[in-house]
Formats: C-alpha cells, sequence, structure tokens
C-alpha cells in the first residue's frame, strides 16, 4: 500500500493493482461558489496529474472534495465513485460510469477490493466516509475527512491505516466543521491502527477572504503524536509532505499452525 498526499484533502491511493485518486484537488485554486472574496485557498505545491487512474472516489460533493476545476480536467471515462451529492455533480460533468454509495452500501472492484461508505459529516445532509477492504490480505484503510466517524466503525475494526484529521476547525456560533481534536485519539483507540496519516488542515497552501478571518484552529501534529505515545498506542503517527510517496509496510499477519484451529473448537466444545 502506497499513499501520497496533494495536501488539503487529497489523496493518492496505490492498493494493491488499484490506483485512486481521492477527494481531488489538482488544479486552481479552491474556493466556494467562485467567490474568492469569501473564501480562497491555493496550493503552492502543484500536484502532477497522475498518469493512470483507475478510480476516482469522493467522499463529499463540497468543492474541497469535489473539485470542479480538476475534475473537468481528468478523462471522464474514468470510473467515480461518490457520496449522493459528489456522484451527482459528476454525472453533470459528463462522467460516463458514476456509482453512488449511501452510508451502509459498498462495491467491489474486480476481486480485489471492497469500498464501503459509512456516514460521515453533516455539511449539512450527512456524507461519505469510506473504508478500503483488501480481499487478498485483510488490509483496511478509514478515511473520514470531518472527524465524524460513524457509530458502525466499531465493527469493522481493526483497521490498518486511518486518514482522518487530527485538528479543530471552528467558525463562530456553529462550533467546530472539522473536529479532529476532539476525536482523533478516540479513534485511534477503538481502530488501533498500524498508521494514522492526519487530512484536512495539511500541505503547502495559504487561505485568503472573509471567512478565513473567522475560522479558529486549535490542535496540532505533533500534540496528536504525544496523545498517542501518552495512551500506550503502537500507532505511527505521519506528517505527509505533499508529493512524496509513502510506502507502509505492515507485520506479517498471523496465521493459525495446522490443527490449531481444530484443536481451540474442541477446547471451547469442552466447555
Amino acid at each position: 500500500m502506497q499513499l501520497t498526499y496533494f495536501g488539503a484533502n487529497s489523496w493518492f491511493l496505490e492498493v494493491g493493482q488499484l490506483r485512486i485518486l481521492l477527494d481531488p484537488w489538482l488544479v486552481d485554486s479552491l474556493t466556494f461558489g467562485g467567490q474568492r472574496w469569501f473564501f480562497e485557498v491555493t496550493n503552492r505545491y502543484q500536484p502532477p496529474i497522475p498518469r493512470r487512474i483507475d478510480l476516482i472516489l469522493l467522499s463529499q460533493g463540497l468543492p474541497d472534495h469535489a473539485h470542479r476545476p480538476t475534475l473537468e480536467q481528468l478523462d471522464r471515462t474514468i470510473p467515480v465513485i461518490g457520496s449522493a451529492s459528489a456522484a451527482k455533480l459528476a454525472s453533470q460533468l459528463g462522467y460516463t460510469q458514476v456509482t453512488t454509495l449511501k452510508p451502509g452500501q459498498g462495491q467491489t472492484l474486480g476481486k480485489g477490493l471492497e469500498i464501503r461508505a459509512l456516514a460521515g459529516a453533516p455539511v449539512p445532509q450527512v456524507e461519505n466516509g469510506y473504508l478500503l477492504s483488501q480481499r487478498r490480505d485483510g488490509r483496511k484503510l478509514y478515511y473520514e475527512p470531518h472527524g465524524f466517524a460513524a457509530p458502525e466503525l466499531v465493527n469493522y475494526g481493526p483497521v490498518d491505516v486511518v486518514i482522518s484529521p487530527v485538528v479543530n476547525i471552528s467558525l463562530p456560533l456553529a462550533g467546530p466543521i472539522v473536529k479532529g481534536k476532539t476525536t482523533a485519539l478516540g479513534l485511534a483507540q477503538q481502530l488501533k491502527p498500524h498508521y494514522f496519516l492526519p487530512t484536512a488542515a495539511g500541505g503547502d497552501v495559504d487561505y485568503t477572504g472573509i471567512l478565513d478571518r473567522i475560522l479558529t484552529t486549535e490542535g496540532s501534529v505533533a500534540a496528536f503524536k504525544a496523545q498517542v505515545s501518552a495512551a500506550g498506542l503502537a500507532t505511527q503517527v505521519l506528517d505527509p509532505k505533499p508529493g512524496r510517496p509513502y510506502g507502509l509496510r505492515f507485520p506479517p499477519a498471523q496465521r493459525s499452525l495446522p490443527g490449531q484451529a481444530w484443536v481451540q473448537w474442541l477446547q471451547g466444545a469442552k466447555t
């Protein structure tokens, strides 16, 4: 498994033989409704468009996840999986293979990877988080970019890799719209991942506009690392640098010795 961070919420995942562009922002600046005076984000790192993309995976229909200028640059024949709002945008842009996943629904790609949508942030409608599971080796990756973990996630642990925020980003009166500082440690304790990669507030990005003046940010990667260490977790917290591929290595999966399963069953039957 190899992951490359592009900044904000944008990732390139190489999972097994599949190359997945996740919430991509690759060109232009990022605005809401084209109102640069209200809020604009520019990325000093200009990620190249990957030469081969097997899937575009979109967690939300908002511009910081389904970035319209980026989607307009990509090949419309690339399959898209997204939340209802994201899938609607992709269809409007002319993508020819669009699948909508609602929380609780899943899609299997070939014979190797299952993508399951789980409830994510209410912004205001409930958008998606995703659990990616490799059938070959059982490795799992969980992604949710606002720190709103679904209650049913407890049924899918442990998870090998978590991509989720570790800071809170708040608006006056409205409170946190990203609540990673509040939820990240509990998520790590629940899922016990080998790796935790922060998202949402990283990368070489600059913010301008009226909205930026009233947003407040609490927490940091360093503070989260200290929390993980104090909690006695073996999780490795990475602070991903834009454009650098991170090849993740995992301990060998534990395998039962010949006859071990039968012995365990027999012991259980006796009790």
